[in-house]
């Protein structure tokens, strides 16, 4: 239900007055068929680019702010505040919050600067380059077995998935034992279908996981980014609950996210035959082709995590007060149609604006390069070793991921 109120006209003669809200608009964000884009974000986009929304938990409402350069804007905003939003029941599309407070997502500089400092290096060009003959040599061994195994296969289950998540568990120290154990807890807590209490006590486990292996890596540690934030933490650099939260949500982003962007990404590239042709003929274009897909793919449902705004600010015609809670979208500003041409078209050889997809300003996900990277051996491997890989059931009949934060296939059934 939309309910508006109207505004009165400005005196003639006078400056039109900062526009503060009208219409709250109820966004349910229900869960959407393949890579079909949220009608709600494509409609604000391009009606009411600074609208207010209420979801379906949480208290109260929010501005949420679609147009490319606005949402730039408020990201890269000092006066907006993610350590505000701790302990504050903000609307929100999941009944808890899936970033732990105190932790990199939800912190300020300078604890955000000092968190960030100690994981950066890790996920640095010279690291991530580094770690791509691990990746190539993960992806040559998941193709070569699905090719013995014979067609069809879940690609979701051979490769998407099994991939980063060996790679996250190789830069944390965890074991491959235990890889599984995290995917079971990481599937709770990213759900949207989960009660509270359910998630808070998986939360509960995989943080006492992490306590327990750092424990371990304190007397016996390894060459792992975990082993070197428990020396950090040692030397009081970050706190027990800080380290804990790291690890937490590098797993969940680094086990969730890019098994459903790559996944989606070959779904695109196999619902779009021209595309996947074309890049077949020019394999150069492959990392122009990853950002491409990075920008047309809605990745997740909803929005991500809130800010609070900590003073007044006027973006374009909007005046955001203090206190405010304020979203922004990142899927909506990379179809915006004053920065991209024909946005809702996938095009592999666009070159425009960068997309915002690993967002922006000192959030700016720490893992982009990470990500790009694991895309780019994956897809380069299918293509390679499958000339004549396509989807082994009809779209209509594939299944969803539901009740999810992530959006992607539940299984992605392939034959070549």
């Amino acid at each position: 239900m939309t309910v508006s109120f109207p505004e009165p006209s400005p005196a003639e003669g006078a400056a039109p007055a900062p526009r503060t809200g009208g219409a709250v608009h109820d966004w349910s964000v229900d869960p959407l068929p393949a890579l079909e884009f949220d009608p709600l974000l494509h409609r604000l986009l391009r009606e009411e680019p600074i609208a207010r929304v209420r979801m379906r938990f949480g208290e109260g409402d929010a501005w949420l702010v679609t147009r490319y350069e606005d949402v730039k804007t408020v990201a890269s905003d000092p006066t907006l505040s993610r350590a505000l939003t701790v302990d504050r029941p903000v609307t929100s599309m999941t009944p808890h919050v899936v970033a732990p407070a105190g932790g990199i997502g939800r912190t300020d500089a300078p604890d955000h600067t000092r968190l960030r400092r100690l994981v950066a290096q890790t996920f640095g060009r010279k690291r991530v380059a580094a770690l791509r003959p691990r990746a190539q040599e993960l992806a040559d061994r998941m193709t070569e077995r699905m090719a013995r195994l014979g067609p069809p296969a879940d690609l979701t289950e051979c490769l998407t998935g099994p991939l980063p998540a060996q790679l996250i568990g190789d830069l944390l120290g965890v074991p491959t034992r235990d890889i599984d154990l995290l995917q079971t807890w990481r599937a709770v807590i990213l759900s949207s279908d989960h009660t509270q209490a359910e998630s808070e006590a998986v939360k509960r486990e995989i943080a006492g996981y992490f306590r327990a292996l750092a424990d371990r890596r304190l007397t016996d540690p390894g060459d792992d980014l975990f082993s070197a934030l428990v020396a950090a933490h040692a030397q009081e650099e970050l706190s027990r609950a800080e380290l804990v939260s790291l690890a937490v949500m590098l797993v969940l982003n680094g086990m969730d996210a890019v098994r459903n962007q790559v996944s989606n990404m070959v779904y695109a590239l196999l619902t779009h035959p021209e595309q996947l042709e074309r890049l077949r003929a020019e394999p150069e274009l492959l990392p122009g082709a990853v950002e491409e897909l990075l920008r047309y793919i809605p990745h997740r449902n909803g929005v991500g995590l809130p800010r609070i705004a900590t003073a007044d600010l006027t973006v374009s015609d909007t005046t955001i007060r203090d206190g405010d809670v304020v979203y922004v979208s990142y899927l909506a500003a990379n179809r915006d149609s004053s920065v991209f041409t024909e946005p809702d078209r996938l095009d592999l050889g666009r070159d425009e604006a960068p997309n915002l997809s690993f967002g922006h300003g000192a959030h700016y996900c720490v893992g982009a390069l990470l990500t790009r990277m694991e895309a780019e051996v994956m897809l380069s491997t299918l293509l390679d070793r499958f000339p004549r890989l396509r989807l082994a059931v009809e779209p209509k009949d594939m299944r969803w991921r539901r009740g999810s934060i992530n959006r992607g296939p539940e299984t992605l059934p392939v034959a070549w």
